[in-house]
């Protein structure tokens, strides 16, 4: 994985002058015009455009298309990851953290945002079943983002905020295959009462 500390170089204009950018921003950029046109159908001209950078520092810094989408999906998933830590460390009963966790996806599958759709739900349907590296850290994010379900549901089985009827595991796979659809549907737009109403009845589940 690229540190994404440091800072790149690329030789810009007539004399040849370094220009420093920073790899955070580039990466940031990256995943924005990934989400929106996909892997398969973007070249280095467009993300040259995209990024605000030459091709040629593209290739300094990321070395191919596919290491820059590698290195763009690694940062997506790492943001996502500390969102949701700190959306499910200011609840307190299993049922709250699960409560914001699917309005924190709602949120994010209506209007522009929905509209991007999730880098990985796109890996999964576009690169998934020909990239093996590519696929490895779909799998690993889904199968994190299911036991991240699986826990939250027994926490609130064990705090008497969520039944004791319910199967933790089975109930995990339907939050999760809700959620990864309601980023599926945000792709050709969906208002927020919509996506508010699923989860209003999702919850009745857990009752």
């Amino acid at each position: 994985m690229i540190d994404s500390t440091m800072k790149y170089r690329s030789k810009v204009g007539e004399r040849g002058r370094p220009r420093e950018f920073d790899i955070d921003t580039a990466l940031d950029r990256a995943i924005l015009y990934f989400r929106e046109h996909g892997y398969n159908g973007v070249s280095i001209s467009d993300l040259s455009k995209a990024l605000q950078l030459s091709a040629g520092s593209i290739y300094k810094a990321f070395f191919s298309k596919h290491a820059l989408f590698s290195a763009a999906l690694d940062r997506y998933m790492m943001l996502r990851g500390q969102r949701i830590s700190e959306i499910i460390g200011s609840n307190s009963s299993g049922r709250e953290k699960l409560r914001s966790l699917l309005v924190f996806y709602a949120e994010s599958s209506h209007a522009s945002e929905g509209k991007y759709g999730c880098l990985v739900v796109l890996s999964a349907v576009e690169l998934s079943c020909t990239d093996e590296s590519i696929a490895s850290k779909v799998t690993a994010a889904l199968n994190g983002n299911e036991s991240r379900l699986v826990r939250i549901i027994q926490e609130g089985q064990v705090d008497g905020s969520i039944v004791q009827t319910i199967d933790p595991e089975v109930t995990a796979k339907l939050m999760l295959a809700l959620v990864q659809g309601m980023r599926v549907l945000g792709k050709i737009g969906q208002e927020r009462e919509a996506m508010m109403a699923v989860i209003n009845t999702a919850m009745k589940i857990l009752d």
